[in-house]
């Protein structure tokens, strides 16, 4: 539930809805130009998505999300910087829009498809809808709320400043990615499963071999 609420909380849905508006919030007046460009970080995610299907299984799940939020916190920070710079020269308008393509560039390989794959399969099987759908409201309750803020608080702090706080809970997204979500590259539901336990309850013999079996495979 809390990668997937980082999965919105580090800004997705406010690129991918207000597009239009960041465009113009960075002097790009023109409607036409706006949605055009607009279209430019829709190919993006599209692209980045197919990409991601291809890396998941090659790359791992954990290394993806790790490089997919080290990306985004990148953007943030370009986006935030041409925000603070916009009035003094109108080539940071231009910044904020390399800014968002590489945000969607950033995310969609990982931090879009990684929260789903590893909610499909990280849970016990008599547990797995429950957990599933409880993560799957999560997301969605994150997404609205994110959603329904981004205009106000930019008008109150700044667009800048939001992008900053942003960028501030992608650092958190990917400390907690980095501690505590486990790698779950080529790994079967008994071998995830045995995971927890030994969180939970320490290791023993026929897990250290069920999971060492699981590394072979990968390998």
């Amino acid at each position: 539930m809390i990668v997937q609420a980082f999965q919105q909380f580090i800004g997705i849905n406010t690129v991918m809805y207000y597009s239009p508006t960041i465009v113009q919030m960075a002097g790009f007046h023109s409607n036409e130009l706006a949605l055009l460009l607009s279209l430019l970080v829709a190919g993006m995610n599209a692209t980045g998505t197919i990409l991601g299907i291809y890396l998941i299984d090659h790359a791992g799940r954990k290394k993806l999300a790790l490089s997919s939020l080290g990306g985004v916190f990148a953007s943030l920070i370009i986006l935030s910087v041409s925000f603070f710079n916009q009035s003094s020269n109108e080539l940071y308008g231009w910044l904020a829009v390399l800014g968002l393509v590489l945000y969607i560039a950033f995310f969609s390989p990982g931090m879009g498809p990684v929260p789903w794959t590893m909610n499909s399969e990280i849970y016990p099987e008599e547990y797995r809808g429950i957990c599933g759908g409880m993560s799957a409201t999560v997301c969605w309750v994150s997404n609205l709320i994110v959603s329904q803020s981004f205009l106000s608080v930019a008008e109150a702090i700044g667009t800048g400043s939001t992008f900053l706080i942003l960028a501030g809970i992608t650092v958190i997204a990917f400390l907690f990615v980095l501690l505590y979500v486990p790698e779950t590259k080529g790994l079967t539901f008994d071998e995830v499963e045995l995971i927890w336990k030994e969180r939970a309850w320490g290791k023993n013999t026929d897990s250290q071999n069920l999971l060492a079996e699981g590394s072979q495979n990968q390998s």
